[in-house]
C-alpha cells in the first residue's frame, strides 16, 4: 500500500510538471499570436521613405545630373511640415525661380491696379508727371493704353526723373548679353519695352531708323543686328540666317531720348526736367493694367524686364524711389524675415549669378504666397503644368501642378504647387547648379524625380 501510494504521489509531480510545461508553451504562443505585424500606416509608411529614396538615388545617378550639386526640399502645403529634405539648406543660384520673391512683392505693394504716373496739373495747359517704372507702355501685349491715351491729350508735359536712383544693368549681369531681346536695360519710364523691333523694311519706334548702318539689309531679311555698347548706333550685319523681326534693347542712358520718344510718339512737346514731385494730396495717379495680368505674362514667359519694372515700381511705391538694392533690403528686413536662411538677392529676375538662395527658402516663400492670397490667385498667375515655361512637361498633372521654372547656363530649377492623386497639396522646390548636360536633359530627370514622388503620395 506504501509502494502505491509513492507511485500515486510521483505521477502526481510529473503531471504538474506536465500541466505547467503545457501552459508556459501555450503563454509564449499566444505572446507571439498577439505581436500582430505592423499597422497599415507603417507599412505605407516604409513603402514610401523606400520609394523616396530610390526615387533620389534615380536622380542623383541620372547622367545628366551626376556631379551636379542638387537640392530639395518638399512640404506638405497645409501643415507646412517637411516630407523630404536634401540638402536643403545650402544655398544654390536659383536663376528664374527669384522672380517668385518678385512676385510675391508685386502681389502684395502693387495694389489691384499698376500706377504707371503720378502728375500735377500746374495750370496753362501744363502737368508735371513722375513715371512709375511702369513696363506696359506701347508694348504689344497690352492693346489697352490707358496712359498714351491720357498723355496724348495734354498740351505741355514736364516729366522728371529724379526718383530713378538704379542702374540700366543689374549687379551680375553678363556685360556681354546686353544687346539681347531678354536684357532690356531698366529706366523710370520704360517706352516700348526699351527695345527696337526691327522687322522687314521698317524699325520701331521710328526715332532710330536713321540710327542704323546699312538698312538696306532690312530689305532682304537675311540680317543680323549689333548695337554699339553705350549708344543707339545699330549696324545690320549680312547674315545666312533669315530674320522676320528681332528686338534689341536701346540705350537708355541717352540724353534726351525718353523726351524724344514721347514727343515722337505723343506728337506732344514732352520736356524732361529735374523737380520733385511731392507726394501731396493734388498728386493724382494714371493707372495702367491689372497687376495681375502683368504677372501672368512675367511668370509665363519668365520676363525679366517684368520682373524688374515690377520690383522697381514696389520700391517706389514702399520709398518713394527706384532702387532694387534698397527696396530689396526692406523686403528681406519685414516681409522675408523670417525665412530658414537669408538669401543673397541682388535683382529681380534671376538674371544675375550673385543670387543665392536655399530651397527650404523658396518654399517658405510660397507657402507665404499660398497663406498670404490664396491659391486661386496664384494658380491664375503661375504657369500650368504642359503649358507657359512648362510646356511639354508634367503633363500628367495638368490642371494640377503650377510651378516657376528657372534656367541660367548650367544650373536648372523649379519650385511650385502640386496636388497628388489623393488630393494632398504639396509644395516643393529642386535646384541644380553646375550640371554639364544640356538643360532639358537637366528638366527631364528632374521631371521624372518629382513624378515618382508625387506619385509616392
Amino acid at each position: 500500500m506504501k509502494m502505491m501510494d509513492a507511485l500515486l504521489q510521483k505521477l502526481q509531480s510529473y503531471l504538474a510538471v506536465a500541466i505547467a510545461v503545457i501552459c508556459f508553451t501555450s503563454c509564449i504562443t499566444h505572446k507571439k499570436i498577439q505581436a500582430a505585424p505592423p499597422n497599415a500606416a507603417t507599412v505605407i509608411n516604409n513603402i514610401t521613405v523606400a520609394k523616396k529614396a530610390d526615387a533620389l538615388d534615380s536622380l542623383l545617378e541620372n547622367p545628366a545630373i551626376k556631379g551636379a550639386q542638387v537640392g530639395i526640399c518638399v512640404a506638405d502645403a497645409d501643415s507646412s511640415n517637411y516630407l523630404f529634405q536634401y540638402q536643403s539648406d545650402k544655398y544654390f543660384i536659383p536663376a528664374s525661380n527669384m522672380k517668385l520673391l518678385t512676385c510675391y512683392a508685386a502681389m502684395q505693394y502693387l495694389g489691384d491696379s499698376l500706377t504707371a504716373l503720378r502728375y500735377v496739373d500746374k495750370g496753362n495747359d501744363t502737368i508735371e508727371v513722375e513715371p512709375n517704372g511702369d513696363p506696359t507702355f506701347l508694348i504689344s501685349d497690352f492693346a489697352n493704353q490707358p496712359v498714351y491715351q491720357f498723355l496724348k491729350q495734354q498740351k505741355n508735359i514736364l516729366i522728371t526723373t529724379t526718383n530713378w536712383k538704379d542702374n540700366a544693368l543689374g549687379a551680375g549681369w553678363a556685360w556681354d548679353d546686353y544687346s539681347e531681346d531678354y536684357m532690356a536695360e531698366r529706366s523710370a519710364m520704360p517706352v516700348y519695352g526699351n527695345v527696337a523691333t526691327f522687322t522687314y523694311g521698317k524699325v520701331e519706334p521710328a526715332y532710330f531708323q536713321d540710327k542704323v548702318s546699312n538698312p538696306n539689309h532690312i530689305r532682304s531679311r537675311f540680317y543680323a543686328i549689333k548695337r554699339n555698347l553705350g549708344s543707339n548706333h545699330f549696324e545690320m550685319i549680312p547674315s545666312g540666317r533669315e530674320m522676320h523681326s528681332v528686338q534689341v534693347p536701346f540705350f537708355t542712358a541717352q540724353t534726351g531720348l525718353l523726351a524724344q520718344l514721347l514727343t515722337d510718339t505723343l506728337h506732344v512737346p514732352v520736356t524732361e526736367s529735374n523737380f520733385t514731385l511731392n507726394r501731396l494730396p493734388d498728386v493724382q495717379r494714371i493707372y495702367s493694367q491689372p497687376t495681375d495680368s502683368l504677372l501672368k505674362i512675367m511668370m509665363h514667359r519668365s520676363d525679366n524686364f517684368f520682373a524688374e519694372q515690377s520690383l522697381l515700381m514696389v520700391s517706389n511705391e514702399l520709398l518713394s524711389e527706384m532702387n532694387d538694392r534698397k527696396i530689396i533690403n526692406r523686403l528681406l528686413e519685414t516681409d522675408f524675415a523670417a525665412l530658414p536662411q537669408k538669401p543673397k538677392w541682388v535683382d529681380g529676375s534671376g538674371l544675375s549669378r550673385y543670387n543665392l538662395i536655399t530651397p527650404a527658402d523658396l518654399i517658405a516663400v510660397l507657402l507665404k504666397m499660398k497663406n498670404s492670397f490664396g491659391m486661386p490667385r496664384i494658380t491664375a498667375i503661375l504657369p500650368a503644368a504642359n503649358a507657359g515655361t512648362l510646356s511639354g512637361y508634367y503633363q500628367p498633372f495638368s490642371g494640377n501642378l503650377f510651378a516657376k521654372t528657372g534656367t541660367l547656363s548650367n544650373h536648372v530649377a523649379i519650385s511650385g504647387y502640386v496636388t497628388t492623386a489623393s488630393g494632398k497639396p504639396i509644395v516643393f522646390s529642386v535646384l541644380v547648379n553646375n550640371h554639364v548636360s544640356s538643360a532639358t536633359a537637366v528638366r527631364r530627370a528632374v521631371e521624372n524625380y518629382l513624378t515618382a514622388f508625387i506619385r509616392s503620395h
